[in-house]
């Protein structure tokens, strides 16, 4: 297994790519409400990554992807495909999924929305999801395991009496959009490759409210849960420094304070 150490040029096109990845989720907010239609926001967001941001959006066509964004609602785990006929409904819940490209280099990063009110196993599956990310988060620096961050990941959601989806996870990435380490959400502490500084990839935790099992649609491409019940997911691109990680598609509306004392 060969990982990339990013060079010093490329982790500043990564920042660029990771900061241009996180505005997207920051502006496609307001628009999120019931009524809409996933077709609509991935619009919304394929105009601004290349309109405004003179970017490109990385899943358009990627392996035949047909859309600029992945929009993942409800019982849809990961992947999910814009639609005009899927309209957004008070009390559903919303992965946003965005990559966006800058000068060769990729930034990747999810967010959880509600659609109008939601119900209370939603807010808190949401919660707790995002809890799993900020864990790993805090684990990350040189010398911790991949089997750490997933174990911590799995402890956190099964403790809440959720489970981790097993096959699909985060990754490597940088000028290519997937590439290695594969990044479990699941795991045994001190097992599996060591992190080193310069080393660019994405957490980001897939809980399921119910069974973990995964099926996935005719499309190719949507994978839901097997028995239908909610999943949430948030992602962010890190990269680990000499002293711990720095979250390249960090947002305005979010504490990542608890990360300071670990930073370069």
């Amino acid at each position: 297994m060969t990982t990339l150490i990013k060079t010093a040029d490329e982790i500043a096109k990564m920042r660029v790519a990771g900061r241009l990845a996180a505005e997207v989720l920051t502006m496609i907010g307001a628009h999120v409400k019931p009524g809409v239609t996933t077709d609509e926001l991935n619009q919304i967001c394929h105009d601004y990554i290349v309109n405004v941001q003179h970017a490109t959006p990385a899943p358009l066509n990627y392996r035949g992807f047909p859309k600029s964004i992945c929009t993942s609602v409800n019982h849809v785990i990961c992947h999910g495909i814009p639609a005009e006929k899927k309209v957004l409904k008070d009390g559903d819940i919303i992965n946003i999924d965005v990559t966006v490209i800058k000068d060769g280099y990729h930034g990747d990063t999810s967010k959880m929305f509600f659609v109008g009110s939601s119900s209370v196993l939603a807010e808190r599956l949401v919660k707790v999801t995002q809890e799993c990310l900020y864990k790993a988060l805090a684990l990350v620096k040189p010398g911790c395991t991949l089997g750490d961050i997933g174990h911590v990941i799995a402890q956190h959601a099964q403790g809440q009496r959720f489970s981790v989806v097993r096959e699909y996870c985060g990754h490597g990435i940088g000028a290519v959009f997937h590439e290695e380490p594969q990044i479990l959400h699941y795991g045994q502490p001190g097992t599996g490759m060591a992190l080193q500084a310069g080393m660019t990839f994405t957490i980001e935790p897939m809980i399921n409210a119910g069974t973990h099992h995964t099926k996935l649609l005719p499309d190719g491409w949507t994978v839901v849960t097997k028995d239908h019940k909610l999943s949430a997911q948030w992602e962010h691109t890190l990269l680990v420094t000499e002293t711990g990680v720095e979250v390249l598609t960090a947002r305005p509306d979010e504490d990542l304070s608890f990360l300071i004392e670990h930073a370069a």
